[in-house]
């Protein structure tokens, strides 16, 4: 029996508090940040409000003892070996781009192959493209089996092309399908290949371990998280991040300056371009102290109980679509009414205050393979409960009614 008060959760939002009506089903894009985190945020500006790393008196030195502190607590939170191998960015975006910028010419020479999958957000899709299309690097990808999860058995066949770099998805923005991550790290690593794993969606379903998973690169949003937008983490192994070409230039990541050369600063800083989002950082360090104070374990308990009572319910409204299945799915899912445009479902939503997401979700590739036009996503967080799964039922019954009349 789950000891897991989801009363107790959802009190420490404000926005529910001030918002009681709204079902706010929209987690996969962003989630609502607890009082510990904006408290954080607020507490800074308000009191302290200071650059890091270079300042002389005491207010910048108590920032940067903050700033350095959440980087402390990040590592801990996902097991890495060293504090210098979290890298601050503006999110996983930024991470990723910095990752597919930084191994071109240092690991990644004209010729060479990398794996990306069926699955895969743009933000894992694109930067990659932006310089394996300039320098002669081949991309493949994983397909899907009959389930929409990843095909192993491709995924073992396209591995003996040996790609230098295989980067893939934790969960599935789109379907929540969770990947067996674990183990394509391992095949992966076997086949001689450097291993990046996108963690937007997966860091927020269960806590991942650094030194269990042995991945290369681990990446996601702080936003996703509990914690303020326009933050990320970049975790990487040191010897592969130092091989890293900085993607951006200036302040904190110089040694040396002069107008013949520049030398770059040591790690983690070489890859922290610029003023940081310091209260970001730090409200990030907030929401992974807060979070902790609850049992994984029990989160998922929870998620699981509201996925069971959404597809019982979904299964006795007709004409509705789902393309997630319920296994292995960490809270999200995606579903269309028979040829109803996507947003003119979200639109009849939204009318009876319930907040999804619909369109193709920044996964085109996933879409056009699935030959749909998009998809209404409704994406579950520990603070939402069984009436948010009814009213949402109870909606979308409505809306289906009302659009295929």
């Amino acid at each position: 029996m789950s000891g897991f008060d989801v009363q107790q959760f959802r009190s420490q939002f404000t926005f529910f508090q001030l918002q009681p009506d709204w079902v706010y089903l929209d987690n996969a894009a962003t989630m609502h940040k607890p009082k510990a985190v904006t408290d954080a945020v607020q507490r800074f500006y308000q009191q302290q409000n200071s650059n890091v790393h270079r300042g002389a008196h005491q207010l910048s030195q108590r920032a940067t003892t903050e700033f350095e502190q959440a980087r402390d607590i990040v590592a801990s939170f996902i097991n890495a070996k060293h504090r210098h191998e979290i890298i601050f960015t503006s999110g996983a975006t930024a991470a990723l781009n910095q990752i597919a910028f930084g191994l071109m010419h240092t690991v990644l020479q004209p010729g060479d192959r990398i794996l990306l999958t069926q699955l895969e957000h743009h933000a894992n899709i694109v930067p990659w493209q932006l310089h394996c299309q300039r320098h002669g690097i081949h991309i493949d990808v994983v397909p899907l089996n009959s389930s929409l999860q990843l095909d192993l058995a491709a995924y073992q066949q396209l591995l003996l092309q040996k790609p230098k770099v295989v980067s893939f998805s934790h969960v599935s923005n789109v379907l929540g399908h969770i990947q067996p991550v674990q183990q394509m790290v391992a095949m992966a690593k076997a086949a001689g290949a450097i291993t990046v794993i996108d963690g937007a969606q997966g860091v927020v379903y269960q806590q991942p371990d650094m030194q269990q998973l042995d991945c290369d690169f681990y990446v996601f949003s702080g936003h996703k998280i509990y914690g303020p937008t326009g933050t990320g983490v970049l975790y990487g192994k040191t010897a592969l991040l130092e091989q890293l070409t900085p993607l951006l230039a200036g302040g904190e990541m110089i040694e040396q300056v002069s107008f013949v050369n520049t030398t770059f600063n040591k790690l983690p800083f070489r890859l922290e371009a610029g003023t940081p989002n310091i209260a970001g950082v730090i409200g990030l360090g907030a929401a992974l102290q807060w979070i902790q104070q609850y049992n994984n374990n029990d989160l998922i308990q929870h998620k699981s109980l509201l996925l069971k009572a959404f597809f019982s319910g979904l299964a006795q409204i007709k004409g509705v679509d789902i393309l997630s299945m319920p296994v292995h799915n960490a809270g999200i899912v995606a579903l269309n009414v028979d040829s109803e445009h996507p947003s003119d479902v979200a639109a009849m939503l939204d009318q009876q205050q319930v907040a999804v997401r619909s369109g193709q979700h920044c996964a085109m590739p996933l879409f056009s393979y699935l030959a749909r036009p998009g998809a209404v996503r409704c994406a579950f967080a520990a603070y939402n409960t069984l009436d948010d799964v009814n009213r949402c039922l109870l909606a979308l019954e409505q809306a289906v009614e009302i659009l295929t009349a």
